[in-house]
Protein backbone atom coordinates (compact mmCIF):
# COMPACT_ATOMS: atom_id res chain seq x y z
CA UNK A 1 0.00 0.00 0.00
CA UNK A 2 3.02 2.23 1.09
CA UNK A 3 4.71 1.63 -2.11
CA UNK A 4 1.20 2.42 -4.27
CA UNK A 5 0.40 5.34 -2.60
CA UNK A 6 4.54 6.79 -3.34
CA UNK A 7 4.03 5.79 -6.67
CA UNK A 8 1.01 7.74 -7.13
CA UNK A 9 2.58 10.97 -5.97
CA UNK A 10 5.71 10.35 -8.36
CA UNK A 11 2.47 10.85 -11.02
CA UNK A 12 1.64 14.08 -9.64
CA UNK A 13 5.82 15.65 -10.10
CA UNK A 14 5.28 16.76 -13.47
CA UNK A 15 2.32 18.62 -12.88
CA UNK A 16 3.47 20.25 -9.63
CA UNK A 17 6.95 21.01 -11.76
CA UNK A 18 4.63 22.98 -14.39
CA UNK A 19 2.87 24.56 -11.65
CA UNK A 20 5.49 25.71 -9.64
CA UNK A 21 6.94 26.72 -12.80
CA UNK A 22 4.42 29.02 -14.64
CA UNK A 23 2.39 30.08 -10.94
CA UNK A 24 4.37 29.63 -7.88
CA UNK A 25 7.79 31.05 -8.93
CA UNK A 26 6.45 34.25 -10.56
CA UNK A 27 4.07 34.81 -7.67
CA UNK A 28 6.91 34.88 -5.14
CA UNK A 29 9.16 37.09 -7.98
CA UNK A 30 6.57 39.10 -8.12
CA UNK A 31 6.38 39.29 -4.07
CA UNK A 32 10.02 40.37 -3.82
CA UNK A 33 10.04 43.15 -6.59
CA UNK A 34 7.09 44.63 -5.28
CA UNK A 35 9.46 45.82 -2.31
CA UNK A 36 12.06 46.67 -4.88
CA UNK A 37 12.67 49.61 -6.91
CA UNK A 38 13.85 48.32 -9.55
CA UNK A 39 14.91 47.88 -13.57
CA UNK A 40 15.37 45.22 -16.49
CA UNK A 41 18.99 45.43 -15.33
CA UNK A 42 19.19 46.74 -11.34
CA UNK A 43 17.14 46.51 -8.24
CA UNK A 44 16.92 48.44 -5.01
CA UNK A 45 15.11 47.38 -1.50
CA UNK A 46 13.03 50.17 -0.56
CA UNK A 47 10.67 48.30 1.18
CA UNK A 48 6.94 49.35 1.76
CA UNK A 49 7.51 52.51 -0.34
CA UNK A 50 6.10 51.51 -3.56
CA UNK A 51 2.88 50.13 -1.37
CA UNK A 52 2.20 53.25 0.56
CA UNK A 53 2.83 55.66 -2.92
CA UNK A 54 0.49 52.89 -4.61
CA UNK A 55 -2.11 54.54 -2.13
CA UNK A 56 -1.13 57.69 -2.09
CA UNK A 57 -2.33 57.34 -6.03
CA UNK A 58 -5.31 60.14 -6.43
CA UNK A 59 -6.97 57.79 -9.37
CA UNK A 60 -6.58 54.88 -6.63
CA UNK A 61 -10.35 55.13 -5.23
CA UNK A 62 -11.52 55.74 -8.36
CA UNK A 63 -9.89 52.84 -9.82
CA UNK A 64 -11.09 50.80 -6.42
CA UNK A 65 -14.60 51.88 -6.67
CA UNK A 66 -15.02 51.28 -10.85
CA UNK A 67 -13.33 47.69 -10.43
CA UNK A 68 -15.91 46.82 -7.81
CA UNK A 69 -18.95 48.22 -9.47
CA UNK A 70 -17.86 46.69 -12.80
CA UNK A 71 -17.25 42.76 -11.37
CA UNK A 72 -20.38 42.85 -9.51
CA UNK A 73 -22.57 44.43 -12.38
CA UNK A 74 -21.19 42.12 -14.80
CA UNK A 75 -21.40 39.12 -12.62
CA UNK A 76 -25.04 39.78 -11.60
CA UNK A 77 -26.39 40.56 -15.59
CA UNK A 78 -23.83 37.10 -16.42
CA UNK A 79 -25.77 35.10 -14.22
CA UNK A 80 -29.57 36.31 -14.88
CA UNK A 81 -28.97 36.72 -18.48
CA UNK A 82 -27.43 33.21 -18.76
CA UNK A 83 -29.83 31.68 -16.48
CA UNK A 84 -32.37 33.31 -18.85
CA UNK A 85 -30.89 32.17 -22.10
CA UNK A 86 -30.25 28.60 -20.66
CA UNK A 87 -33.39 28.27 -19.91
CA UNK A 88 -34.79 29.16 -23.24
CA UNK A 89 -32.43 26.63 -24.98
CA UNK A 90 -33.24 23.69 -23.00
CA UNK A 91 -37.18 23.88 -23.48
CA UNK A 92 -38.23 22.51 -26.95
CA UNK A 93 -37.79 24.52 -29.73
CA UNK A 94 -36.27 23.55 -32.85
CA UNK A 95 -33.73 25.61 -33.36
CA UNK A 96 -31.53 26.05 -30.05
CA UNK A 97 -28.56 24.49 -31.47
CA UNK A 98 -28.23 27.33 -33.87
CA UNK A 99 -29.06 29.63 -31.23
CA UNK A 100 -26.47 27.94 -28.81
CA UNK A 101 -23.95 28.73 -31.51
CA UNK A 102 -24.83 32.33 -31.66
CA UNK A 103 -25.09 33.07 -28.28
CA UNK A 104 -21.75 31.35 -27.61
CA UNK A 105 -19.82 33.38 -30.72
CA UNK A 106 -18.64 36.30 -29.07
CA UNK A 107 -16.91 34.55 -26.62
CA UNK A 108 -14.67 33.40 -29.72
CA UNK A 109 -13.89 36.84 -30.69
CA UNK A 110 -10.83 38.07 -29.75
CA UNK A 111 -11.58 40.93 -26.73
CA UNK A 112 -9.32 43.72 -28.35
CA UNK A 113 -11.54 43.22 -31.52
CA UNK A 114 -14.42 43.58 -29.41
CA UNK A 115 -13.15 46.73 -27.84
CA UNK A 116 -12.15 48.54 -31.16
CA UNK A 117 -15.66 47.38 -32.96
CA UNK A 118 -17.57 48.27 -30.02
CA UNK A 119 -15.67 51.97 -29.95
CA UNK A 120 -16.85 52.58 -33.26
CA UNK A 121 -20.21 51.64 -32.58
CA UNK A 122 -20.67 53.67 -29.63
CA UNK A 123 -19.25 56.81 -31.24
CA UNK A 124 -21.60 59.93 -30.11
CA UNK A 125 -22.30 60.80 -33.44
CA UNK A 126 -21.19 58.83 -36.26
CA UNK A 127 -21.55 55.53 -34.13
CA UNK A 128 -24.39 52.77 -35.46
CA UNK A 129 -26.09 52.62 -32.20
CA UNK A 130 -26.72 56.57 -31.86
CA UNK A 131 -27.85 56.87 -35.84
CA UNK A 132 -30.20 53.72 -35.25
CA UNK A 133 -31.30 55.38 -32.07
CA UNK A 134 -31.77 58.73 -34.25
CA UNK A 135 -34.61 56.75 -37.05
CA UNK A 136 -36.56 56.14 -33.83
CA UNK A 137 -35.90 59.93 -32.21
CA UNK A 138 -34.03 59.49 -29.58
CA UNK A 139 -30.83 61.33 -29.39
CA UNK A 140 -28.48 58.86 -28.16
CA UNK A 141 -25.79 59.99 -25.15
CA UNK A 142 -21.86 59.79 -25.57
CA UNK A 143 -21.64 56.22 -24.11
CA UNK A 144 -17.81 56.46 -23.57
CA UNK A 145 -17.16 59.90 -23.76
CA UNK A 146 -19.33 60.55 -20.76
CA UNK A 147 -17.82 60.21 -17.15
CA UNK A 148 -20.86 58.82 -15.83
CA UNK A 149 -21.31 56.27 -18.14
CA UNK A 150 -18.42 55.22 -20.22
CA UNK A 151 -18.07 52.44 -17.26
CA UNK A 152 -21.48 51.13 -17.39
CA UNK A 153 -20.85 51.16 -21.55
CA UNK A 154 -17.68 49.14 -21.21
CA UNK A 155 -19.33 46.75 -18.22
CA UNK A 156 -22.38 46.32 -20.90
CA UNK A 157 -19.85 45.24 -23.70
CA UNK A 158 -18.37 42.65 -21.23
CA UNK A 159 -21.69 41.01 -20.59
CA UNK A 160 -22.53 40.60 -24.34
CA UNK A 161 -18.80 39.41 -25.21
CA UNK A 162 -19.03 37.05 -21.67
CA UNK A 163 -22.59 35.61 -21.61
CA UNK A 164 -22.38 32.90 -23.76
CA UNK A 165 -20.11 31.35 -21.17
CA UNK A 166 -22.52 31.43 -18.42
CA UNK A 167 -25.10 29.90 -20.99
CA UNK A 168 -22.44 26.90 -21.59
CA UNK A 169 -22.15 26.17 -18.09
CA UNK A 170 -25.77 26.62 -17.02
CA UNK A 171 -27.16 24.28 -19.81
CA UNK A 172 -24.66 21.69 -18.56
CA UNK A 173 -25.94 22.15 -14.96
CA UNK A 174 -29.08 21.93 -16.15
CA UNK A 175 -29.23 18.76 -18.76
CA UNK A 176 -27.89 16.88 -15.75
CA UNK A 177 -30.60 17.27 -13.67
CA UNK A 178 -32.49 13.73 -13.68
CA UNK A 179 -35.74 13.97 -15.46
CA UNK A 180 -37.54 12.49 -12.86
CA UNK A 181 -37.95 15.48 -11.18
CA UNK A 182 -39.54 16.92 -13.47
CA UNK A 183 -42.28 14.25 -14.38
CA UNK A 184 -43.12 13.90 -10.62
CA UNK A 185 -43.78 17.58 -10.36
CA UNK A 186 -45.92 17.21 -13.91
CA UNK A 187 -47.91 14.61 -12.50
CA UNK A 188 -48.72 16.60 -9.63
CA UNK A 189 -49.90 19.29 -11.85
CA UNK A 190 -46.94 22.19 -11.23
CA UNK A 191 -46.45 24.25 -14.00
CA UNK A 192 -43.56 25.20 -15.84
CA UNK A 193 -42.87 28.47 -13.95
CA UNK A 194 -43.10 25.99 -10.39
CA UNK A 195 -41.03 23.27 -12.26
CA UNK A 196 -38.05 26.13 -12.58
CA UNK A 197 -38.25 27.67 -9.56
CA UNK A 198 -38.31 24.33 -7.25
CA UNK A 199 -36.26 22.23 -9.30
CA UNK A 200 -34.60 23.88 -11.76
CA UNK A 201 -32.91 27.00 -9.90
CA UNK A 202 -32.16 25.06 -6.94
CA UNK A 203 -30.23 22.20 -8.72
CA UNK A 204 -28.54 24.26 -10.96
CA UNK A 205 -27.05 26.23 -7.69
CA UNK A 206 -23.48 24.41 -8.69
CA UNK A 207 -23.36 25.85 -12.13
CA UNK A 208 -24.67 29.36 -10.47
CA UNK A 209 -21.56 29.63 -8.15
CA UNK A 210 -18.85 28.55 -10.66
CA UNK A 211 -20.30 31.36 -13.27
CA UNK A 212 -20.28 33.79 -10.03
CA UNK A 213 -16.92 32.78 -9.16
CA UNK A 214 -15.82 33.09 -12.35
CA UNK A 215 -17.44 36.08 -13.42
CA UNK A 216 -16.21 38.22 -10.19
CA UNK A 217 -12.78 37.42 -11.05
CA UNK A 218 -12.78 38.01 -14.32
CA UNK A 219 -14.18 41.12 -13.38
CA UNK A 220 -11.86 42.09 -10.72
CA UNK A 221 -9.04 41.47 -13.09
CA UNK A 222 -10.32 42.96 -16.65
CA UNK A 223 -7.99 45.59 -18.43
CA UNK A 224 -8.02 44.30 -22.57
CA UNK A 225 -11.68 45.64 -22.40
CA UNK A 226 -11.67 49.01 -20.75
CA UNK A 227 -8.48 49.63 -22.10
CA UNK A 228 -9.36 49.41 -26.18
CA UNK A 229 -12.41 51.14 -25.56
CA UNK A 230 -11.90 53.98 -22.96
CA UNK A 231 -8.06 53.75 -22.15
CA UNK A 232 -9.68 54.62 -18.50
CA UNK A 233 -10.99 57.70 -19.79
CA UNK A 234 -12.26 60.22 -19.96
CA UNK A 235 -9.74 61.43 -17.00
CA UNK A 236 -9.81 58.93 -14.68
CA UNK A 237 -13.50 57.95 -14.81
CA UNK A 238 -13.44 54.03 -15.88
CA UNK A 239 -9.86 52.89 -14.77
CA UNK A 240 -9.90 49.82 -13.04
CA UNK A 241 -7.05 48.57 -10.74
CA UNK A 242 -5.13 46.88 -13.74
CA UNK A 243 -5.60 49.91 -16.84
CA UNK A 244 -3.70 52.29 -13.47
CA UNK A 245 -1.38 49.46 -12.94
CA UNK A 246 -0.69 49.64 -17.02
CA UNK A 247 -0.33 53.18 -16.71
CA UNK A 248 2.26 53.24 -13.95
CA UNK A 249 4.12 50.49 -16.07
CA UNK A 250 3.69 52.66 -18.94
CA UNK A 251 5.81 55.66 -17.01
CA UNK A 252 8.49 53.39 -16.06
CA UNK A 253 7.23 52.66 -12.47
CA UNK A 254 7.97 49.31 -12.22
CA UNK A 255 8.68 48.27 -8.45
CA UNK A 256 5.30 50.70 -8.08
CA UNK A 257 2.66 48.47 -10.88
CA UNK A 258 4.03 45.44 -9.10
CA UNK A 259 3.21 46.12 -6.17
CA UNK A 260 0.24 47.42 -7.75
CA UNK A 261 -0.08 43.74 -8.65
CA UNK A 262 0.18 42.33 -5.65
CA UNK A 263 -2.64 44.81 -4.06
CA UNK A 264 -4.89 42.78 -7.33
CA UNK A 265 -4.11 39.91 -6.04
CA UNK A 266 -5.04 40.29 -2.96
CA UNK A 267 -7.91 42.41 -3.43
CA UNK A 268 -9.25 39.39 -5.42
CA UNK A 269 -8.76 37.30 -2.79
CA UNK A 270 -10.27 38.79 -0.25
CA UNK A 271 -13.11 39.45 -2.24
CA UNK A 272 -13.48 35.85 -3.89
CA UNK A 273 -12.60 33.32 -1.35
CA UNK A 274 -15.78 34.55 1.76
CA UNK A 275 -17.87 34.58 -1.27
CA UNK A 276 -16.51 30.74 -2.35
CA UNK A 277 -17.24 29.66 1.14
CA UNK A 278 -20.30 31.43 1.12
CA UNK A 279 -21.86 29.83 -1.87
CA UNK A 280 -20.60 26.43 -1.48
CA UNK A 281 -22.16 26.36 2.26
CA UNK A 282 -25.42 26.34 0.49
CA UNK A 283 -25.04 24.24 -2.48
CA UNK A 284 -28.18 21.49 -3.10
CA UNK A 285 -26.37 17.99 -3.63
CA UNK A 286 -28.67 16.23 -6.04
Amino acid sequence: MKVNKVYSYWLLLPAFLIYALLFLYPTAVSFFFSFTRWTLVDWEWIGLENFIMFFEESSLMIGFKNTLIFAVLTAGLKVVLGLMIAAFLTSQIKTKKFIRSVVFFPVLVSTIAVGITFKVLMHPSEGLINTALSWIGIDGPSWLGSPSLAIYSVALVDVWKGVGIATVIFIAGMMSIPKDYYEAHQIDGGTKFNAFWHITLPLSRPAINAVILLALIGGLRTFDLVWAMTGGGPGFSSDLIASIIYKQYQAGFYGLSTAGNVILFILVACVVYPVFKFLTRREVDL
